[in-house]
């Protein structure tokens, strides 16, 4: 299995392709309130220089189905990350405009009933893969704040054939750290990698990418 890695939170084209150079699989754009927040403008004119490769992820919190596809139609996005409790209806009418085409990955935040919610995201099959983030009081994804692995390698990153991805307090000192305990799907890191909020340091992306991949991946169909 090779490891998913996505850098979200990006602004500027300069930064997103900075993240597909460096070798992510995926760059996120933020759509909801946030310091990294980007219009749809912003990303369409973003989305129009990047590598036709590199997969475009719009994060969107409470959003309405209509609003997620105009997004999706007018910055060329292939995929989607859903915050909040987005019904069954949001995610019927994504798969019925955008079929399988479209990612589509579900936001569970860690804690004492993470593992029953991922499961029952994983068993969905509109949802492609589950982001299991951490979150304050104020934030609910980019809080830099990580949650106890060790935890949730007993309650949620128990194996099996669930796409699951580690975000929170990730780095490039402490990606392989959650890789080797975890073993997930896929990482996602947003101001683990920044200069500042919104802006991306240069050397930490390429660290962080770097240091992801030399971890030894399993083999899940073995499993």
């Amino acid at each position: 299995m090779s490891l998913w890695v996505k850098i979200c939170g990006n602004t500027s084209l300069e930064d997103a392709l900075l993240a597909a150079e460096a070798g992510a699989d995926a760059v996120g754009f933020v759509f909801a309130p946030s310091p990294r927040r980007v219009s749809v403008e912003r990303v369409a004119t973003i989305v129009a220089g990047l590598p036709q490769g590199i997969e475009k992820i719009g994060v969107f919190v409470d959003a309405r189905a209509d609003e997620i596809a105009g997004a999706v139609r007018a910055c060329g996005l292939t995929g989607v990350q859903l915050h909040s409790d987005a019904g069954a209806d949001v995610l019927a009418q994504l798969r019925a405009e955008f079929g399988a085409k479209l990612r589509v990955l579900r936001v569970v935040h860690f804690g004492a009933d993470a593992g029953r919610v991922a499961a029952e995201y994983a068993a969905d099959t509109s949802v492609d893969a589950v982001l299991v983030d951490s979150r304050t009081p104020t934030a609910v994804g980019g809080t830099g704040v990580a949650f106890d692995w060790n935890e949730a390698r007993r309650t949620v990153f128990r194996g099996g054939s669930a796409r699951l991805v580690v975000a929170g307090g990730l780095s490039p000192e402490t990606v392989a750290v959650a890789i080797g305990t975890l073993r997930p799907w896929g990482v996602d890191v947003v101001s683990g990698v920044e200069a500042a909020p919104g802006r991306k340091d240069a050397e930490k992306v390429r660290a962080f990418v770097r240091n992801a991949r030399v971890v030894p991946q399993v083999d899940e169909s073995a499993s």
